[in-house]
């Protein structure tokens, strides 16, 4: 199994996406285990002095000017943890939770929370036995961390609350904690609030919604490029040169992958009845302009998760110099904010596919095509309902695009007046990814059946690679009608699972 060791200087994307999606285990370095400890000694040497310091012996939020006596340290930080699980409705994915607590104990090693090390240590074992605290939708603002979600995988690392065990059950966390050996953390000053105040929650969603849009953004200038095939499309537009005048790398690369699918085609540039057309609609001429956009958008949210991933997100935070000091580095904007343009960039994505799956089912506009790719138009339908789920989820995805990050919300009597919303804009962009990767199904199966309906003209090496592709994976080419939710789930799997680009990629070299 692959080990992913954590140091004080961050993670990386992939790791991430190894202990959240892959179980990989973890391990501390020498050098984080020594940052904490060092960093507990300050922590200690403050909580000793009669001087109230926010966080070691104050309360928090609205009520930090209440100075906190040492007896009862300890029962403010587990009061903070039990107080803020309040976390309501579905729960959140497994590999969401398990992102949230490993890029918690990232910045937990940074050495600039003042948690002990056996604290960070417990956080890597809980992870490594296949442990999963309980975290529901809803309780996080953005603003003070993800606190509540936060707080759920805190209670567990106090034995408390209720966890996912490695079988998949639920069960009370301190039964799954024996079972694992391992033993329940008594917090200390600073602790509970040390293991609460960060963007985690947000930032992995991010960073695994950048994997997941990589690889559709690659699948969509495919289906594209299949879709301008079945329509005998020209691959004129998506010359290098024309590309290069208008220096948006983007753009370049979805033109360049589209032009690699489209290499040796027999079906693009020719014409219904011979007659010339002069161009080809938006959705079709436009496609790297628009895929473009968006994967300019991926790079820029990516530079921002790489900040992020970097970061120690904490309030206060430990100083070298042995300073303790409040901030704001807790508030998700610089997340929530990427989080929303890549919903808006999905969406119209998702936009432009359907506009080329309706192109593809009206005669009128299809070059040649029978009504919505029907074996017997009239007494078979074909694709015209596939179509009708292409525009429900393009509707619904459009909703999602509006910003959460432009909303706020006063909260914790007006102490946090002014919140980033972030956590809501990442699951929001979840269902956006889920519902593209549908609609770029639906395309794929929409454009692989158009080709195979263009008897007498054969089709790009590399387009024959998906379509051959897609059928072994259980996706039925032309024929008369037939149950057709089989058909879409299979084609959304062999999506999700980036079988458009393997496919593609040992016909063209790699996708840009």
């Amino acid at each position: 199994m692959h080990t992913v060791v954590v140091g004080t200087s961050g993670v990386t994307a992939s790791d991430v996406l190894a202990v959240a999606r892959e179980s990989a285990r973890i391990e501390l370095s020498g050098e984080a285990v020594a940052a904490l400890a060092a960093a507990r000694e300050i922590v200690e040497a403050l909580a000793a002095k009669p001087e109230p310091v926010y966080g070691v012996s104050t309360g928090f939020g609205a009520l930090a000017s209440r100075h906190i006596s040492p007896e009862l340290r300890a029962q403010l930080q587990r009061n903070i943890v039990r107080s803020r699980a309040a976390g309501m409705g579905p729960r959140v994915e497994r590999e969401v939770v398990r992102a949230l607590m490993f890029l918690r104990l990232k910045t937990v090693c940074s050495g600039h929370t003042g948690v002990r090390p056996e604290v960070a240590q417990t956080m890597a074992d809980i992870l490594n036995a296949g442990i999963t605290p309980v975290v529901h939708e809803y309780g996080s603002l953005g603003c003070s961390g993800d606190l509540a979600p936060l707080s759920h995988c805190a209670l567990t690392l106090m034995g408390e609350g209720d966890a996912e065990g490695p079988d998949g059950v639920v069960r009370p966390a301190g039964e799954l904690l024996a079972e694992a050996g391992i033993t329940p953390v008594e917090l200390r000053e600073k602790e509970g609030l040390a293991l609460l105040n960060g963007t985690d929650g947000m930032l992995g969603m991010l960073v695994m919604a950048l994997a997941d849009l990589e690889t559709l953004y690659k699948s969509a200038d495919v289906t594209a490029a299949l879709s301008l095939e079945a329509l005998l499309g020209t691959d004129k537009v998506l010359a290098p040169e024309l590309h290069a005048i208008r220096p948006h790398p983007g753009q370049s690369a979805s033109a360049a992958n589209m032009l690699a699918v489209l290499k040796g085609s027999e079906l693009t540039g020719h014409h219904q009845d011979g007659a010339p057309r002069v161009q080809d609609a938006y959705s079709v001429r436009c496609a790297p302009q628009v895929a473009g956009a968006g994967r300019d958008t991926l790079a820029h949210a990516r530079t921002v998760a790489e900040r992020e991933l970097a970061s120690a997100v904490d309030n206060p935070v430990v100083l070298p110099d042995g300073r303790v000091e409040s901030n704001g580095n807790f508030h998700g904007a610089p997340v929530a904010y990427v989080l929303d343009f890549l919903a808006i960039a999905a969406a119209d994505l998702g936009s432009i596919a359907e506009r080329r799956t309706d192109r593809l089912l009206d005669k009128n506009r299809s070059h040649g095509l029978p009504p919505f790719l029907a074996d017997d138009a009239g007494v078979d339908s074909g694709l015209m309902i596939a179509q009708y789920t292409q525009a429900a989820l393009v509707s619904e995805m459009k909703r999602l695009a509006v910003p959460a990050s432009a909303d706020s919300i006063p909260s914790a009597a007006m102490q946090e007046d002014h919140v980033s919303m972030g956590w809501s804009a990442a699951r929001k962009l979840r269902t956006s990814v889920d519902n593209l990767t549908r609609i770029v199904a639906i395309e794929l199966y929409a454009a692989t059946r158009a080709i195979e309906l263009r008897e007498g003209l054969t089709p790009a090496p590399a387009s024959r690679a998906v379509i051959d592709a897609v059928r072994a994976a259980g996706v039925q080419g032309p024929g008369p009608d037939r149950f057709l939710a089989p058909d879409l789930a299979a084609a959304d799997a062999f999506v999700r699972a980036g079988g458009v680009v393997a496919a593609v990629e040992p016909v063209t070299g790699p996708l840009a």
